[in-house]
């Protein structure tokens, strides 16, 4: 997708949902006439050439729902169980950094309409807003979904714990650890546009944290190599992590399924398939091609634990085949993000219902009245 004119000058925040607008698809081109291409090549764009960003999307496509007919559908609903919780609908907002650059709602918006809809929130560490700002703001809605916060490892372990504190005081009920991305993909589109972090927007969790000891590269050393990847995480600082919270800890960005095996011995309390949107590596496989891979890695360790997934999703035939394929929930970014710089909170909470809706109206089409009823029997040619 190339990129859009800069937009004219704004007078003043977006809060109306755009006329015409009856899909998630239609947000994100309207939302492409509203960002500046910096901040749009930051949120649509990829690493590379792309090639997962795209995949991603596509391989749902592929997949073919079989329909089942005359079944009893009265009484059904979208209820799922995840983490010892009732979710109204297995739809969570995936952690996005910077959502001031969208709209002036921010996080805040995100949260607020996540809360409205119960659907779940994952606050990203480089969020914008303080993450005791956005908690204090849902924490006490009786009908909000889960409230987890997402953790990048810090260099400095002091720092990490401190990080892990404040959220367990802000009253986040789980850490979400992402794994994959030691280092920033080569995101072009992002780079061709120059983008930089407009004025005023910052990782508001990460203010105060001191940067890395520089250390001197002798010649021929490499920067990623000898400098930046010595503070690359490794599965023993996920067994750190475990031991310095009370709070449950998902593993997100596991693909391989011999890795999600290994987080399954750990005793990990989810896993969430993803390639981090195809911002990463380029040319790793999709998240649907490889979600089913990853249900029975961990299935063969431990029954219960919930897999979950990311990447692509822009249908409620997506989510259904999804939870078809073995996942518990799903999560998605780019759509909210584009709801977001629509209309603020009514339009993260316009792209949350879309998608619910679409997804009660492909259960009904396709015999199921809860989404227990979502096996792989309702795909024609599981990704397997």
């Amino acid at each position: 997708m190339s990129l859009p004119p800069a937009p004219a000058t704004p007078t003043g925040p977006r809060t109306a949902l755009p006329p015409g607008v009856v899909t998630l698809a239609d947000h994100e081109a309207h939302a492409s006439t509203h960002l500046d291409p910096g901040a749009w090549a930051y949120f649509s764009g990829g690493a590379a050439d792309e090639i997962t960003l795209a995949a991603n999307r596509s391989a749902w496509d592929a997949i073919t729902l079989l329909p089942r007919v005359l079944r009893p559908l009265a009484g059904g609903h979208t209820r799922v169980q995840l983490l010892g919780r009732t979710l109204a609908c297995p739809i969570l907002l995936a952690p996005v950094a910077y959502q001031r650059m969208a709209h002036a709602d921010g996080e805040m918006g995100a949260a607020h309409a996540a809360a409205a809809l119960g659907a779940g929130l994952v606050l990203s560490t480089q969020a914008s807003t303080r993450l005791e700002a956005v908690a204090h703001a849902v924490r006490d809605d009786a009908g909000r979904g889960p409230l987890w916060f997402q953790l990048y490892l810090q260099h400095d372990r002091d720092f990490t714990r401190e990080l892990v504190e404040r959220a367990e005081r802000a009253g986040y009920e789980a850490l979400v650890l992402t794994v994959d991305a030691p280092c920033h993909g080569a995101r072009d589109r992002e780079r061709r546009a120059g983008f930089r972090l407009p004025p005023g927007i910052t990782a508001a969790n990460l203010l105060g944290m001191l940067p890395p000891p520089q250390v001197p590269l002798a010649p021929g050393q490499s920067a990623l190599f000898d400098e930046l990847l010595h503070h690359a995480p490794t599965w023993a600082d996920v067994q750190w992590l475990q031991s310095i919270t009370r709070l449950p800890v998902l593993l997100k960005g596991v693909l391989h399924p011999d890795d999600a095996r290994q987080a399954a011995e750990l005793g990990v309390a989810g896993i969430i398939v993803s390639n981090h949107g195809g911002r990463t590596l380029d040319t790793t496989p999709a998240t649907a091609t490889m979600l089913p891979r990853v249900v029975d890695a961990v299935r063969a360790v431990d029954s219960t634990l919930p897999v979950l997934v990311d990447g692509g999703i822009r249908r409620g035939t997506d989510v259904l085949k999804a939870l078809a394929l073995g996942a518990s929930a799903v999560l998605i970014g780019r759509p909210a993000v584009y709801g977001l710089a629509n209309a603020g909170a009514a339009g993260v909470a316009h792209v949350l219902r879309l998608l619910r809706d679409e997804l009660e109206i492909a259960m009904a089409l396709t015999g199921c009245a809860t989404l227990a009823d979502a096996t792989p029997a309702l795909l024609l040619q599981p990704s397997r």
